[in-house]
């Protein structure tokens, strides 16, 4: 049980990468709040959560919100008592749009979703975090915040900055006892690429041009067990870092 005692906050968790890593830290015995606009979904993973050492409980939210971001955080620690973990998973796509064709409504949207949420609920667990002198933030990025020809303007621009908000607080608080990474894969089989459509013509094609060298799609499950090395202490000394997963494709 690497993960048994600790308590983590995972959003996206309905689904893809967010509901793989809730139950495999579940099964490592932590308490996770999973966070996620489809109530339902979660459901599920609360009835699943109760075969293993640790346990799930649900929280319908919405990280586009900023004071969803900061209630979950309070509302695992009135749970739960503390908050060791949190995994900043939830995002959004924007439909592969350059610059010129990417709307005012995608880019702010995209901007909410994918990086000021995570602003906001760092800052709030970090107060936390702070007064135990330990803590663990776990960022997911992408190969497109390594690389600027893999999605579109708005996306690209969110994870590349994701991967500086990372090293900052990294860097400002490893005296503190508090560690903060990002995970960065590739195209990963999810809810979100198996209903692609509706994206820009250009954008695509010019960002599909350079994956004729990716081996394959990654699994879920295959993103979650990084997360679980990097929420354990056998990566205590792992410190901001963005940790690439994609099968070799940016090894090309």
């Amino acid at each position: 049980m690497r993960l048994l005692g600790k308590v983590a906050v995972v959003t996206g968790a309905s689904s893809g990468l967010g509901r793989a890593i809730a139950i495999m830290y579940a099964k490592e015995g932590a308490k996770v709040l999973a966070v996620a606009r489809r109530k339902e979904k979660l459901d599920e993973i609360v009835e699943m959560s109760k075969n293993y050492k640790g346990e799930i409980v649900a929280l319908q939210g919405d990280v586009s919100i900023r004071e969803d971001n900061i209630t979950m955080i309070d509302k695992a620690v009135e749970l739960f008592g503390k908050i060791d973990i949190l995994v900043n998973n939830a995002g959004i796509e924007d439909g592969m749009n350059a610059i010129v064709d990417m709307s005012d409504e995608t880019w702010h949207k995209v901007m909410d979703v994918n990086l000021n949420s995570i602003f906001y609920s760092s800052k709030r667990a970090l107060e936390y975090m702070l007064k135990n002198q330990s803590g663990n933030i776990i960022n997911m990025s992408s190969v497109a915040g390594l690389r600027g020809g893999r999605a579109g303007i708005a996306y690209t621009t969110t994870k590349h900055a994701l991967i500086g908000m990372t090293e900052n607080i990294a860097f400002m608080y490893a005296p503190q006892g508090i560690r903060c990474n990002a995970i960065c894969p590739g195209s990963t089989e999810s809810e979100m690429t198996a209903g692609m459509g509706g994206y820009d013509h250009f954008g695509m094609k010019r960002a599909i041009s350079g994956t004729g060298s990716a081996i394959r799609m990654g699994k879920a499950d295959e993103v979650a067990t990084i997360a679980v090395f990097l929420a354990s202490e056998e990566a205590s000394y792992i410190n901001g870092q963005s940790i690439a997963c994609d099968a070799g494709w940016l090894a090309y």
